[in-house]
């Protein structure tokens, strides 16, 4: 699968957004919240934001390989992590959303 380069700059710059305005929506204690384990939000937004800090160093590393300070086989590791980091993190937000719809589903 090839993605644009311009295409995955524009996702980088979307999820950071999302990481942003997740960290200002949720500096206090969310309603309902007793103290019992980590934040559902803050889980989320810190995985996003090693998501987009691989992609980060995946385009420093394809910037210093244009450079000449860099060698193809560090630039497709690094291009290959994110995409897994990415694919990971769509997985994990499917199977969220597949548990949310099974649960709108149950009767009350």
């Amino acid at each position: 699968m090839s993605v644009p380069f311009s295409a995955a700059s524009n996702a980088y710059a979307s999820a950071t957004k999302l990481v942003d305005q997740a960290s200002k929506a949720a500096p206090g204690a969310a309603a309902g919240d007793m103290g019992a384990g980590p934040d559902f939000g803050k889980l989320v937004a810190e995985s996003i934001g090693s998501v987009v800090e691989t992609g980060r160093q995946a385009d420093q590393k394809a910037l210093d390989l244009v450079d000449g300070k860099s060698n193809v086989v560090d630039v497709v590791t690094a291009i290959s992590e994110t995409e897994i980091a990415l694919e990971t993190m769509v997985t994990i937000r499917d199977r969220v959303i597949s548990a949310y719809e099974e649960i709108m589903r149950m009767p009350i």
